[in-house]
Protein backbone atom coordinates (compact mmCIF):
# COMPACT_ATOMS: atom_id res chain seq x y z
CA UNK A 1 0.00 0.00 0.00
CA UNK A 2 0.95 3.63 -0.89
CA UNK A 3 -0.24 5.76 1.62
CA UNK A 4 -0.22 9.98 0.73
CA UNK A 5 0.18 12.73 3.44
CA UNK A 6 -0.26 16.00 1.72
CA UNK A 7 2.55 17.79 2.07
CA UNK A 8 1.81 21.58 0.92
CA UNK A 9 2.04 22.73 4.78
CA UNK A 10 1.46 21.88 8.39
CA UNK A 11 3.11 18.99 10.12
CA UNK A 12 3.71 16.42 7.28
CA UNK A 13 7.22 14.51 8.31
CA UNK A 14 5.41 13.79 11.44
CA UNK A 15 2.73 11.84 9.28
CA UNK A 16 4.55 10.64 7.10
CA UNK A 17 6.72 9.14 10.02
CA UNK A 18 3.44 8.20 12.18
CA UNK A 19 2.37 6.31 8.59
CA UNK A 20 5.67 4.58 7.96
CA UNK A 21 5.91 3.39 11.96
CA UNK A 22 2.12 2.13 11.67
CA UNK A 23 2.44 0.30 8.20
CA UNK A 24 5.83 -1.66 10.09
CA UNK A 25 3.75 -2.13 13.42
CA UNK A 26 0.31 -3.65 11.89
CA UNK A 27 2.30 -5.79 9.64
CA UNK A 28 1.67 -4.05 6.36
CA UNK A 29 3.32 -3.48 3.64
CA UNK A 30 4.08 -0.51 2.53
CA UNK A 31 5.31 2.78 2.39
CA UNK A 32 4.02 6.40 3.19
CA UNK A 33 4.18 9.36 0.76
CA UNK A 34 4.29 13.40 0.91
CA UNK A 35 1.23 14.42 -2.12
CA UNK A 36 2.35 17.94 -3.80
CA UNK A 37 0.92 17.11 -6.74
CA UNK A 38 -1.88 15.42 -8.89
CA UNK A 39 0.68 12.57 -10.12
CA UNK A 40 1.71 12.07 -6.42
CA UNK A 41 -2.24 11.63 -5.94
CA UNK A 42 -3.11 9.13 -8.10
CA UNK A 43 0.08 6.44 -7.22
CA UNK A 44 -1.87 6.44 -3.56
CA UNK A 45 -4.19 4.05 -1.70
CA UNK A 46 -5.13 6.12 1.29
CA UNK A 47 -4.64 9.71 1.69
CA UNK A 48 -3.87 11.49 5.10
CA UNK A 49 -4.38 15.49 5.33
CA UNK A 50 -2.37 16.59 8.24
CA UNK A 51 -3.00 19.65 10.79
CA UNK A 52 -1.88 23.24 9.87
CA UNK A 53 -3.38 25.99 9.07
CA UNK A 54 -6.74 24.97 7.03
CA UNK A 55 -7.29 28.47 5.02
CA UNK A 56 -3.75 27.86 3.58
CA UNK A 57 -4.11 24.30 2.77
CA UNK A 58 -7.29 24.40 1.11
CA UNK A 59 -5.90 27.25 -0.99
CA UNK A 60 -2.78 25.30 -1.75
CA UNK A 61 -4.76 22.38 -2.36
CA UNK A 62 -6.91 24.66 -4.90
CA UNK A 63 -4.07 26.07 -6.69
CA UNK A 64 -2.40 22.29 -7.25
CA UNK A 65 -5.10 20.70 -8.83
CA UNK A 66 -5.58 18.44 -5.80
CA UNK A 67 -8.73 19.49 -4.22
CA UNK A 68 -11.36 18.11 -7.20
CA UNK A 69 -8.99 15.37 -7.44
CA UNK A 70 -9.62 14.53 -3.53
CA UNK A 71 -13.00 14.48 -3.75
CA UNK A 72 -13.39 12.65 -6.98
CA UNK A 73 -11.05 9.87 -5.43
CA UNK A 74 -13.09 9.63 -1.34
CA UNK A 75 -16.86 10.01 -3.63
CA UNK A 76 -15.90 7.81 -6.47
CA UNK A 77 -13.25 5.40 -5.28
CA UNK A 78 -14.19 5.56 -1.68
CA UNK A 79 -10.28 6.62 -1.03
CA UNK A 80 -9.79 6.70 2.75
CA UNK A 81 -8.72 9.76 4.22
CA UNK A 82 -7.51 10.39 7.66
CA UNK A 83 -7.76 13.92 8.39
CA UNK A 84 -6.41 15.71 11.58
CA UNK A 85 -6.54 19.17 13.00
CA UNK A 86 -6.82 21.46 9.97
CA UNK A 87 -7.62 18.28 8.02
CA UNK A 88 -10.45 17.74 10.38
CA UNK A 89 -11.66 20.83 9.59
CA UNK A 90 -11.10 20.39 5.34
CA UNK A 91 -13.41 17.20 5.48
CA UNK A 92 -16.90 18.60 7.49
CA UNK A 93 -19.53 19.90 5.57
CA UNK A 94 -19.65 23.21 7.45
CA UNK A 95 -17.01 25.18 8.71
CA UNK A 96 -18.31 27.72 11.15
CA UNK A 97 -18.00 31.83 10.71
CA UNK A 98 -14.44 31.38 10.82
CA UNK A 99 -14.47 29.20 8.35
CA UNK A 100 -16.68 31.66 6.41
CA UNK A 101 -14.52 34.74 7.04
CA UNK A 102 -11.42 33.23 5.52
CA UNK A 103 -13.33 31.93 2.79
CA UNK A 104 -12.01 28.75 3.38
CA UNK A 105 -13.13 26.28 1.13
CA UNK A 106 -13.98 22.72 2.19
CA UNK A 107 -14.13 19.64 1.05
CA UNK A 108 -17.31 19.08 2.11
CA UNK A 109 -16.97 14.66 2.52
CA UNK A 110 -18.24 14.18 6.05
CA UNK A 111 -21.38 14.94 7.32
CA UNK A 112 -20.35 17.46 10.47
CA UNK A 113 -20.01 20.88 11.48
CA UNK A 114 -16.93 22.11 12.81
CA UNK A 115 -15.81 25.46 15.08
CA UNK A 116 -12.09 26.86 14.56
CA UNK A 117 -9.85 26.69 17.20
CA UNK A 118 -12.72 26.27 19.20
CA UNK A 119 -10.31 24.65 22.16
CA UNK A 120 -8.01 28.29 22.34
CA UNK A 121 -5.23 29.25 20.20
CA UNK A 122 -1.10 28.28 20.50
CA UNK A 123 -0.67 28.80 24.49
CA UNK A 124 -3.99 27.00 25.23
CA UNK A 125 -2.80 23.59 23.59
CA UNK A 126 -3.14 20.80 25.78
CA UNK A 127 -3.01 16.85 25.95
CA UNK A 128 -5.56 14.87 27.85
CA UNK A 129 -6.33 11.18 27.55
CA UNK A 130 -9.58 10.07 25.74
CA UNK A 131 -11.90 7.16 25.43
CA UNK A 132 -12.74 6.06 22.20
CA UNK A 133 -14.89 3.69 20.57
CA UNK A 134 -13.19 0.80 19.87
CA UNK A 135 -10.38 0.99 21.59
CA UNK A 136 -9.62 -1.41 24.67
CA UNK A 137 -7.55 1.74 26.71
CA UNK A 138 -7.14 5.30 26.84
CA UNK A 139 -6.07 7.23 23.66
CA UNK A 140 -3.81 10.51 24.56
CA UNK A 141 -5.11 13.26 22.63
CA UNK A 142 -2.47 16.26 21.75
CA UNK A 143 -4.81 19.33 21.35
CA UNK A 144 -2.84 22.51 19.30
CA UNK A 145 -4.96 24.82 18.48
CA UNK A 146 -7.77 22.21 18.23
CA UNK A 147 -11.37 22.63 16.26
CA UNK A 148 -14.40 21.31 17.77
CA UNK A 149 -16.69 18.66 16.10
CA UNK A 150 -19.82 20.59 17.25
CA UNK A 151 -22.49 18.39 15.42
CA UNK A 152 -22.62 15.32 13.53
CA UNK A 153 -25.60 14.05 10.84
CA UNK A 154 -26.40 11.61 8.67
CA UNK A 155 -23.89 8.79 8.38
CA UNK A 156 -21.10 10.34 10.66
CA UNK A 157 -20.50 8.88 14.00
CA UNK A 158 -19.24 10.31 16.91
CA UNK A 159 -15.74 7.91 18.47
CA UNK A 160 -14.49 9.95 20.88
CA UNK A 161 -15.59 12.99 23.49
CA UNK A 162 -13.27 15.49 25.76
CA UNK A 163 -16.22 16.56 27.94
CA UNK A 164 -19.60 16.86 25.59
CA UNK A 165 -17.45 17.97 22.72
CA UNK A 166 -17.01 15.52 19.46
CA UNK A 167 -13.19 14.97 18.78
CA UNK A 168 -13.19 12.53 16.19
CA UNK A 169 -15.90 10.92 14.29
CA UNK A 170 -15.93 8.21 11.39
CA UNK A 171 -18.32 8.13 8.22
CA UNK A 172 -17.16 5.12 5.86
CA UNK A 173 -13.72 5.41 4.92
CA UNK A 174 -13.60 8.96 6.41
CA UNK A 175 -11.94 9.39 10.15
CA UNK A 176 -11.61 13.12 11.45
CA UNK A 177 -9.44 14.09 14.48
CA UNK A 178 -9.49 17.17 16.31
CA UNK A 179 -6.02 16.00 17.91
CA UNK A 180 -3.19 14.96 16.59
CA UNK A 181 -2.67 11.47 16.69
CA UNK A 182 0.93 11.64 15.25
CA UNK A 183 1.96 13.24 18.07
CA UNK A 184 1.05 10.89 20.67
CA UNK A 185 3.43 8.14 19.92
CA UNK A 186 -0.06 5.63 19.60
CA UNK A 187 -0.57 4.54 16.42
CA UNK A 188 -4.15 2.91 17.01
CA UNK A 189 -5.84 5.01 14.81
CA UNK A 190 -3.36 5.23 11.69
CA UNK A 191 -3.71 1.05 12.67
CA UNK A 192 -7.52 1.51 11.84
CA UNK A 193 -6.81 4.04 8.82
CA UNK A 194 -4.55 1.56 7.57
CA UNK A 195 -7.44 -1.57 7.62
CA UNK A 196 -9.54 0.74 6.38
CA UNK A 197 -6.90 1.15 2.90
Amino acid sequence: MRIGVIGVQGDVSEHVDAVARAIREFGHTGEAVAVRRPEDLARTDGLTIPGGESTTISKLLVKLGLFDEIIRRATNESMPILGTCAGCILLAKAGGPQADQTETKLLGLMDMAVDRNAFGRQRESFEVDLRVEGLDRPFRGVFIRAPAIVRTWGDCRPLARHGETIVLARQGNLIASAFHPELSGDLRIHGWFLDLV
